[in-house]
């Protein structure tokens, strides 16, 4: 299955609890919001992306266990950034004092902070 866009009039709009409750309800689907009111469903990936995405998180993950510098995070976590849009990045990174200072309730869903470092990789389609 290819990924859909699906517009989200303002006049409908989404609170940020019940784009959580979608995302809880459709657990199967990588669901993210952009900015402008798109609201993007994606399938879960394949075997090849999977292996790439793990490997690129453990490498991430090892040098932030040597560092301790912040905290790694995989596609499966949803950032709600300044912006409005709520996006969810392959593998990402929090500086530790940006994380620590978030309330623990916004740990546990959605963190509202932009990461400070990101890997997206790219697919064949």
């Amino acid at each position: 299955m290819e990924t859909l866009t699906l517009n989200v009039p303002p006049t409908v709009g989404l609170t940020d609890e019940q784009f959580y409750q979608l995302c809880v309800a459709n657990e199967q689907w990588q669901l993210e919001l952009t900015a402008e009111g798109k609201l993007i469903i994606m399938p879960p990936t394949g075997g090849e992306s999977g292996i790439s995405n793990a490997g690129l998180t453990a490498k991430l993950y090892n040098w932030n266990d040597n560092t301790q510098l912040g905290k790694v995070f995989d596609s499966s976590t949803e950032f709600r950034l300044p912006s409005g849009a709520k996006r969810s990045p392959d593998v990402s990174w929090v500086i530790l004092q940006r994380w620590e200072a978030l309330p623990r309730e916004d740990k546990k869903r959605f963190p509202p902070v932009c990461p400070d470092f990101v890997i997206e990789l790219r697919s064949e389609t």
